[in-house]
């Protein structure tokens, strides 16, 4: 009962992610890369307030894990403008996992016929989504963001695969991420306006949805059988549409439903028979 609490906790605080981001940079206007850089910001204080002063080693796939999550964090901020937070949280899973796919078939992982089918009836709902029906289309300049972003969060969770002591490697690359991702706001047009509502839920989204949500997946993880935290993570983008429906008012069209079952029902036939191994986070 404990382990289900915890995992609950920490699939609506992945999706809080969608949430917090799409309040912060549509509802308050701030700047989507202040946004980004104030949440790593926050998740590196967090992490690194929870690792109580521990000393972080150095390995050279922190460098390049920090420069992944700045591609994501930039990349789902950006995306939020003009995405809905159910509608963005499905492209970006979406996307992470056929990247994660891609990746297995390039390793040679023994990838199966009914994987193939899986991440094919898959690969057709997000093309449901992002292929113009009746004049009707997402944004593209969002929607590719947000590809970018699960892309990012792709390269981010296979370089940390293996780490010994996952809190603190996590808490390394968000550390490294701030300065990349500081250096970048100049060229996104600066700071932009700092509302009150906007900072605080950066920073929630930072320390806690982030920061400390990213710290006890990583925590249960080792409890979970492969397929279960797989399938767990399924739960994800479907959370995000509830709360985008429920606290934005978010349409839920019959189009979106479509996608999402063909998404997630594609996702979870092709990750049960493969039984992954330990991904980390689904992103977000």
């Amino acid at each position: 009962m404990r382990l289900l609490l915890l995992v609950v906790v920490v699939l609506i605080a992945f999706a809080a992610n969608s949430v917090l981001t799409r309040i912060g940079v549509a509802g308050y206007g701030m700047q989507p890369m202040t946004f980004a850089a104030l949440r790593v910001a926050a998740g590196a204080v967090a992490l690194l307030v929870l690792l109580r002063g521990r000393i972080l080693g150095w390995r050279w796939a922190y460098g390049a894990g920090a420069v992944a999550l700045a591609i994501y964090m930039a990349g789902f901020s950006i995306a939020y403008l003009s995405l809905g937070a159910g509608l963005g949280a499905l492209i970006l899973f979406g996307t992470v996992q056929l990247a994660m796919f891609a990746v297995a078939v390039g390793r040679g992982q023994g990838v199966g016929a009914l994987q193939w089918v899986g991440m094919a009836v898959a690969l057709a709902g997000l093309a449901v989504l992002l292929v113009p029906v009746g004049g009707v289309a997402v944004d593209p300049a969002g929607a590719l963001a947000m590809m970018a972003a699960g892309l990012g969060w792709a390269v981010y969770t296979l370089l940390g695969r293996g780490a010994a002591d996952a809190t603190a490697a996590t808490a390394a690359q968000f550390a490294l991420c701030v300065p990349i991702m500081l250096l970048a706001l100049p060229l996104s047009g600066g700071v932009g306006p700092l509302p009150p509502g906007g900072l605080a839920l950066a920073l929630v989204a930072g320390a806690v949805t982030s920061g400390l949500g990213y710290a006890l997946w990583y925590r249960v993880l080792p409890e979970l059988a492969v397929t279960t935290a797989a399938v767990a993570q399924l739960a994800v983008p479907v959370i995000a549409v509830i709360a985008g429906v429920a606290l934005l008012g978010e349409p839920l069209t019959p189009r979106m439903a479509a996608a999402m079952a063909l998404v997630l029902g594609g996702i979870a036939v092709a990750v049960v028979p493969v039984r992954y191994r330990r991904m980390g986070s689904s992103g977000s």
